[in-house]
């Protein structure tokens, strides 16, 4: 049986006792925004955790889909994983190179195809390094993993879902995007996608959730505070969005630390809405 994770977080602190448990396998799963000029699968041959393995949010993806990184199949995610080493009877570690920000799509991801043996490493590759503890360098070399996915929709939502939601309010919409690209004061980052917001959404960008100085998640008091400042009500259902499904997913991971675990994201958030002429926009 492999071993239990205590949450949907773990200290670095915990993973330096568990790292060589079995069936402990890790993914470092960062990404950055096209500005930011980063090679995420260059810096992981540089430095990684050991026994990690890279996982590419561009490249595990619908092909189909001319959006980005948006959810592949489940054949297509379960040959990903197993291609990485990764099996149902896996524990699952995640992190990334700036702390708290893409690894939490991969946890989301995971989720979504049934895998909730998973969990992120709180404040991610820095906080590793800050501890004074090991990185190695070379490409991972994973043995072949046996994972089958097991879709869960009640954990995404699609364009005509969160159209039909502008009707009927029933769930709550949290974006995570900064505030002038949500009330339309500053242009969006993608060419072609308007600024501004789904109507009715309310906005908690990202970063008010992470503390600025170790770049790990708030405590969950306060982010249940963040969340309530914006009306949001964790006895109701929320789903979150933001510019393209990445740091929508750092909410639904704050929303499960603070106790709603069934938070599901717009997978093709504003990228997809605000690229659109046929969707409604609200601004300011």
């Amino acid at each position: 049986m492999s071993v239990q994770l205590p949450g949907p977080l773990v200290t670095t602190a915990w993973l330096a006792a568990h790292r060589t448990a079995p069936d402990l396998k890790l993914i470092d799963a960062s990404w950055y925004l096209p500005a930011e000029q980063r090679d995420p699968a260059a810096e992981f041959e540089a430095a990684h955790i050991e026994g990690a393995v890279f996982f590419d949010i561009d490249g595990v993806r619908d092909p189909d889909n001319p959006l980005p990184h948006m959810l592949p199949s489940p054949p297509r995610f379960a040959e990903e994983m197993a291609r990485l080493g990764i099996s149902n009877s896996d524990a699952v570690i995640i992190y990334d190179g700036a702390g708290l920000f893409s690894a939490p799509r991969a946890w989301w991801t995971l989720r979504i195809f049934g895998h909730d043996n998973v969990s992120v490493l709180d404040g991610g590759l820095p906080a590793w390094r800050a501890a004074d503890l090991a990185t190695v360098a070379g490409p991972a070399t994973p043995g072949a993993g046996s994972f089958k996915a097991a879709f869960r929709p009640e954990l995404v939502r699609d364009l005509a879902q969160m159209l039909d939601n502008v009707d009927r309010s029933v769930e709550q919409v949290v974006d995570a995007r900064g505030r002038g690209r949500f009330d339309g004061s500053e242009p969006e980052i993608r060419p072609g996608v308007r600024s501004g917001h789904i109507p009715g959404s309310c906005n908690l960008p990202y970063p008010d959730l992470v503390d600025a100085g170790d770049k790990t998640l708030l405590p969950p008091a306060r982010l249940a505070a963040a969340f309530a400042a914006q009306g949001v009500d964790l006895e109701r259902p929320i789903v979150t969005t933001c510019g393209s499904g990445i740091s929508a997913s750092l909410l639904a991971l704050a929303l499960s630390v603070c106790g709603h675990p069934n938070a599901a994201v717009y997978d093709g958030s504003w990228t997809e809405w605000g690229g659109r002429d046929d969707t409604p926009t609200a601004v300011s």
